[in-house]
């Protein structure tokens, strides 16, 4: 693994006064088609807030990222709460997830689209994704300033379009401190009919 990108993010998270964050909105909105039991995997999970939601929800979860800064926050916050969360240093451009392992996978604020046919692939039949990052739209912080780690216009769309959409948002331009501007949501569910 690229040590510098671990290190980078380590030093990024020691300089927060609070590690605390909150779950991505393309998971909150849609709790209601998670499943009721399975194994789920928060992809480049930072400090865990996906994954505690998952864990707390009943799911089997699965958190990976590459700094271990934020993994041991995570470790720490699940313990002291007993929440099922396995966490793991892991660069997902490396090491992607393995075929038909997981029933719910989480993506937030990470874009590479190099991983997108193994994300899909990971996903078990009837695997639900949740997926949120910024589009090239964003005009707020947070958001990364390299165009390359942000969408084009509907392309988390085209990327998965061998899913079946449960759920899409995306908002464009807009002068309002709206939460959602310059953001592409999207559920997506494996099945049959999309391998």
């Amino acid at each position: 693994m690229p040590e510098d990108i671990g290190l980078k993010w380590d030093k990024k998270y020691r300089s927060k006064k609070d590690l605390s964050g909150k779950p991505a909105n393309v998971l909150t909105t849609n709790l209601h088609i998670l499943p009721a039991n399975g194994i789920a995997l928060d992809l480049a999970c930072g400090t865990g807030a996906n994954a505690i939601m998952l864990a707390e929800y009943g799911l089997k979860t699965v958190a990976w990222d590459v700094s271990k800064v934020a993994l041991t926050y995570l470790n720490n916050i699940s313990k002291s709460a007993k929440l099922n969360i396995t966490t793991e240093y892991r660069d997902v451009t490396i090491s992607p997830p393995e075929p038909g392992s997981f029933d719910v996978i989480v993506v937030a604020h990470f874009l590479d689209r190099s991983i997108v046919r193994h994300l899909i692939s990971a996903l078990k039949l009837n695997g639900l994704l949740f997926y949120q990052t910024f589009t090239k739209a964003r005009t707020k912080k947070p958001s990364p300033d390299n165009p390359v780690y942000k969408l084009d216009e509907n392309e988390l769309l085209r990327l998965f379009n061998n899913l079946t959409i449960r759920y899409y948002r995306e908002e464009g331009q807009s002068d309002t401190d709206d939460k959602y501007q310059g953001l592409a949501m999207l559920v997506g569910q494996k099945s049959y009919n999309n391998n």
